[in-house]
């Protein structure tokens, strides 16, 4: 395959050769990339932003990462902090710090990737940044939606007695990325060795290929009503259970049996000799949505069976506690992603 340096093109040429076929699709994105600055119209609703920053050897690996697959999930994880909000993403701007390693070939790859999310959830690239790296991989993305006064979600307005439940499923992504770094140690041990994955394509999907719950914003718009508090769920379960309790000043009851673990994720669990409960609680890179409702709204999430009530709030002094199926009472303790952790 041919190699392009980047050096052929320079920071300003890259950038129009990577943005060159860039098609506007929101009435929002008045201006996009080309200019100082990007300019965007909401029309009255308000603004909401997020910024991602991931860094090679500490969020991704591109031993087992394909470049258009982390071009997609750079995309996506930013959406998914929208959606928490209950809102709707409507452009990003993607910034990149490249090192010499790779080649323009390879960063069509990955923008393959980036335009890819970007069509599937109809958001508009208007801006960004490159610059040369001396170690590594560096993507950030700052994503912008847009979302009505009175229907903005945050994770402060949880209530005693309100239901806690969550999107999709639980657990996989983590079990995905035990299968790729005990695979990548063994090839690394022996090169000819080819990577025994057969059967994992679920809980690796997981991992390389997340989605966000647009359908969950749009759910509840249809239903007519919103969850009280609501979150993504990118450091594991018990963490952003935690966050909600601390930030809405409640306690919690999680009941295991409830929470919702696919088949594969249990079988991938005890290959590996854990508790696929475990894996629920701790792993994180689910971005599904924990949110809290009303009990009057129980009847809307019973339509759809990509929600399932996995426990109730309490008072702030009873804690947050988890009920195994064994019946026993549990603190719920936060064992997921920590990025400052040694």
């Amino acid at each position: 395959m041919e190699r392009t340096e980047i050096s052929d093109y320079g920071e300003f040429g890259l950038i129009h050769h990577l943005t060159k076929n860039i098609e506007l699709q929101n009435s929002s994105s008045i201006l996009g990339v080309g200019d100082d600055a990007a300019v965007i119209d909401h029309f009255g609703k308000q603004t909401v932003v997020t910024t991602d920053l991931l860094l090679e050897g500490v969020h991704f690996d591109l031993a087992y990462t394909p470049l258009k697959h982390l071009g997609y999930k750079c995309v996506v994880v930013n959406l998914s902090d929208i959606y928490a909000m209950n809102a709707t993403p409507t452009q990003i701007t993607l910034s990149l710090g490249i090192s010499n390693r790779f080649p323009v070939e390879a960063l069509e790859e990955f923008y393959e990737g980036v335009y890819a999310a970007c069509h599937t959830y109809g958001v508009d690239l208007v801006g960004g940044d490159t610059a040369s790296s001396l170690k590594g991989f560096v993507i950030s993305v700052t994503a912008l939606g847009e979302v009505a006064a009175d229907k903005v979600v945050k994770r402060s307005g949880a209530k005693k007695g309100d239901l806690l439940c969550c999107s999709g499923s639980l657990g996989a992504a983590y079990l995905g990325l035990l299968f790729l770094e005990r695979e990548k140690k063994i090839w690394l041990e022996n090169p000819n060795i080819q990577p025994d994955l057969e059967g994992e394509d679920y809980v690796i999907g997981r991992l390389l290929k997340p989605e966000a719950r647009a359908d969950m914003v749009q759910f509840f718009a249809a239903e007519n009503f919103k969850p009280t508090a609501m979150m993504d769920i990118s450091d594991g379960l018990s963490s952003e259970i935690l966050h909600i309790c601390e930030q809405s000043g409640v306690g919690c009851m999680l009941y295991e049996e409830k929470i919702p673990i696919m088949e594969e994720t249990r079988r991938a669990a005890y290959k590996f000799e854990l508790d696929p409960t475990a894996c629920a609680l701790s792993g994180g890179e689910e971005y599904e949505l924990l949110f809290t409702i009303d009990q009057k709204d129980y009847d809307n999430v019973l339509k759809y069976d990509q929600i399932s009530v996995i426990g109730h709030m309490t008072e702030a002094e009873q804690g947050a506690r988890i009920i195994t199926k064994g019946g026993s009472t549990h603190a719920i303790t936060a064992q997921g992603w920590n990025a400052f952790r040694k």
